[in-house]
């Protein structure tokens, strides 16, 4: 490329074209090299002026920007003096003086724009994804809380308020539509301004770099949450004079926004509510006896009632008072990997020894995926109603999570953005999503919790906390709560860690007579349910939060 007509270039002598300037003519607004002085100088046509001499020294700047920004900062020079009568040694001290002066200006500068870039690729940009990430959940649970409703007015024969549910249920969406798209434009914004600052620290763009003014504080401000409250069933007193109202009512659609104080806190900010308070001392409400021990697996049906299995070749349902309600039997006799259950209630279980993943139908199990050179590990069911399967190669060399949506394969995450696996290669591997569709995987081999967001992107690893004063970090069975917590049983240490969503450790449960906790799971109320080395089924309340 021309040195001419590059966009950026060192500075070249305006007549020969070669040689760096050395000077530059006010008259004319010419740079010239010492060799083409003369020649300028000697022309009698033209009132030439040579006050500055020049050094280009090996900055890359743009033509237009040096002149400009040099114009401004030697208002001092030496006006009508020739070039011939400027002392080199004075020449000198200038060069010096200007390329010191924009090499700090171009440093500083350069400093707040890689702040600000790191402040809004680490912070900021991540808040308003999960912003994104809570209204796709809202969006989920709106329909499936209406899709429920609705078959259960068609299991009840009244198709009436079918209407009335999908315009609640329009209406809704309508609203959750235009804040994602709220939120979207600002996402667009921000991933300009962090592509324009990483181009403006790889260019030596003096004027750009100079004229900088940061905008993170605009972004700082979040739009305000929108909260949706999903429709529910109240039901009626029958009255034999008013049969129309027989089958209960709606309850009204409640919208409402809820402000992120104003803007967000420094990244060690610590919640208003403090830890004790939000998780007091954990207490045992109840103790279930079963005919399992140990125990391997447990979720929860509905608060008064879980599926469990252990050694054998069954699963069983029993209540909160231990009294079984309904056993069921595996496909191939052998006994189950783990169990989860879908949104309707139906009940899934890994079979690691054939290599299936089974559902229940008509009271029976029947196979529904049959996989090849793959061993399904650990499951569970997710918001949409998909299932996630950890599982390891026959020749156990390779670990994988894959999402199917009813028999189809739909998603795989094995690698992080630099090809690296994301799992060990070992068998335990329970697997949980968590409320802001974040895929938690406990590692039991890697000693280590992994986190990926909904698109399979490493989000963070838990090692365990400096605290544990035991063995080392054994997780174990994970599940996840209504307020984005992360449970997770530490096997060797009979303890279990609590987590924020982004895995920050928050509290122990280290008591209620825990024996070397495995599988876990909450019900509605955040209740915990853990099992382990023995026949027992524990329900621990740990919270105080709503």
């Amino acid at each position: 490329m021309h040195p001419r007509r590059s966009a950026q270039y060192v500075l070249l002598c305006d007549l020969c074209e070669t040689v760096h300037i050395q000077s530059y003519c006010e008259y004319c607004n010419t740079y010239f090299c010492m060799n083409c002085v003369g020649k300028h100088l000697s022309d009698s046509s033209k009132k030439n002026t040579m006050p500055c001499p020049m050094n280009n020294d090996s900055l890359l700047l743009t033509t237009q920007n040096v002149r400009n920004t040099l114009k401004n900062i030697v208002s001092y020079s030496v006006r009508n003096v020739t070039f011939l009568s400027v002392l080199p040694a004075f020449q000198i001290i200038i060069e010096d003086t200007i390329y010191a002066m924009l090499k700090k200006i171009i440093n500083s500068k350069a400093k707040d724009i890689q702040k600000d870039l790191e402040e809004l690729e680490t912070r900021i940009y991540p808040r308003y994804q999960e912003m994104v990430s809570d209204v796709q959940t809202m969006k989920m649970q709106l329909e499936t809380n209406c899709r429920k409703m609705t078959r259960a007015d068609d299991q009840r024969g009244d198709r009436n308020r079918k209407y009335d549910i999908q315009e609640i249920k329009n209406k809704s969406m309508a609203i959750l539509e235009e804040h994602t798209d709220e939120i979207s434009h600002k996402i667009t914004k921000l991933r300009q301004i962090i592509q324009d600052l990483k181009k403006m620290l790889d260019s030596n763009d003096i004027f750009l770099t100079s004229t900088y003014k940061s905008r993170n504080s605009e972004f700082r401000t979040l739009p305000p949450k929108v909260r949706i409250t999903s429709p529910n069933f109240s039901s009626q007193k029958i009255n034999k004079d008013q049969l129309n109202e027989m089958f209960g009512s709606l309850s009204p659609l409640s919208i409402n926004t809820e402000e992120h104080n104003n803007t967000m806190k420094p990244q060690n900010y610590t919640p208003a509510i403090p830890i004790e308070e939000r998780f007091p001392m954990p207490q045992l409400i109840t103790t279930i006896d079963t005919d399992y021990s140990p125990l391997y697996s447990v979720t929860c049906l509905s608060d008064i009632e879980i599926w469990i299995h252990g050694y054998d070749d069954t699963m069983k349902l029993v209540n909160l008072h231990g009294k079984l309600l309904k056993t069921i039997q595996t496909v191939s006799g052998n006994a189950p990997q783990d169990i989860t259950l879908k949104l309707d209630g139906k009940l899934v279980y890994t079979d690691h020894e054939a290599r299936t993943i089974n559902i229940m139908r008509n009271e029976q199990m029947q196979t529904m995926i049959k996989l090849q050179e793959w061993v399904p590990l650990y499951v569970c069911s997710t918001s949409s109603d998909d299932l996630l399967v950890t599982m390891v190669s026959d020749n156990v060399t390779q670990s994988k999570v894959v999402r199917y949506s009813g028999f189809n394969e739909t998603q795989t995450i094995q690698f992080d953005d630099r090809d690296r696996p994301l799992y060990s290669y070992g068998y335990l591997k329970y697997i949980s999503e968590n409320r802001n569709l974040d895929i938690c995987v406990a590692d039991n081999a890697a000693k280590s919790v992994v986190v990926v967001n909904q698109s399979g992107k490493l989000r963070f690893r838990y090692t365990g906390h400096p605290s544990n004063t035991k063995q080392s970090f054994d997780p174990v069975g994970i599940t996840t709560d209504s307020q984005s917590h992360i449970l997770t049983a530490d096997h060797n240490n009979d303890r279990i860690h609590i987590l924020d969503q982004d895995g920050q450790f928050l509290h122990y449960i280290d008591n209620c007579g825990l024996d070397w906790p495995c599988s876990l799971c909450v019900d509605t109320r955040d209740n915990l349910f853990v099992v382990g080395n023995e026949n027992k089924v524990k329900k621990i309340q740990y919270t105080s939060l709503p």
